[in-house]
Order: C-alpha cells, then sequence, then structure tokens
C-alpha cells in the first residue's frame, strides 16, 4: 500500500483501525439493543456509520498524542521523527517531510500502533479519557 512518494501512509492506517475497531464495538453492542433501536438503525446508515468515523477520529488525536510525547509508555509506540529543517521555525516543506517520514520505530511498535487505534475506535471513552487526563495534568502544573 503506497500513495504519497511510495510511502506508507501511517496516519490514514490508524483512522482505517479507528473504523474498524468502531464497526467491531457497533456489533458487540448490537446483542444488546432494543426491537425500536434495531429498527431505527436499519432505516439509517448515518446512525451506523457515526460511530465508527468517530472511532477513526479519536485513532487520529491518539496518534498524534503518540507522536508528541505527552502520553508515553512501554504499552505505547515509538517514532523515527525527522527534525525540522526550517530554522527558526518550520516551513510547509518541514510539515510535509515530518507526515510522510515519521513512522513507528520498530515492527513491535507499529504493531502497539495498530493495537491502540483499533482500541481508540472499539472503546469511544479512551481518547476523550485520555484528553481530559492530561488537561487536568496541565492546570495542575501551571498553577
Amino acid at each position: 500500500m503506497s500513495f504519497y512518494y511510495n510511502r506508507f501512509p501511517v496516519s490514514w492506517f490508524c483512522f482505517e483501525c479507528g473504523i474498524i475497531g468502531g464497526f467491531v464495538s457497533i456489533q458487540q453492542r448490537l446483542k444488546k439493543v432494543e426491537d425500536e433501536e434495531l429498527e431505527y438503525l436499519s432505516q439509517s446508515w448515518i446512525a451506523i456509520l457515526v460511530n465508527p468515523i468517530f472511532g477513526g477520529l479519536f485513532a487520529l488525536v491518539l496518534y498524534v498524542l503518540f507522536l508528541s510525547g505527552i502520553i508515553e509508555s512501554a504499552l505505547f509506540p515509538k517514532f523515527a521523527i525527522p527534525e525540522f529543517k526550517g530554522q527558526p521555525f518550520p516551513t510547509t516543506d518541514d510539515l510535509r517531510y515530518f507526515f510522510t517520514t515519521t513512522y513507528p520505530a520498530s515492527g513491535s511498535d507499529f504493531a502497539k500502533l495498530a493495537f491502540w487505534s483499533f482500541v481508540a475506535g472499539f472503546s469511544e471513552r479512551l481518547v476523550p479519557q485520555m484528553i481530559q487526563r492530561v488537561a487536568k495534568n496541565d492546570d495542575k502544573n501551571g498553577e
């Protein structure tokens, strides 16, 4: 799979894993859904697609959290990140280069990224809770 200058699109991969996680989450919940809600879902593609799309977006947000180093642990992936060449401020070329050459540092880091992207889509509360924790920690550090 290569699109942009024969480079694997990591951000699209994260988005797709999040979408898959969102669809699996819906499948898991269908067993507990009442008949009225099932009827509504059968008549509305939008209601079915909202969860997976949010899952993909949450996976992208999580990807940015990983890249930024805001959340770090042995459970989370590490990345090989290029330096910006434009000094003192990054240029558009720097940003393009950043997003096309930043990759997980190893095969296991790539697998961690796939797993966490899927989880971000599957568990719709995970990423918002992470954001809230980061914001609370920032508020405590800022005081």
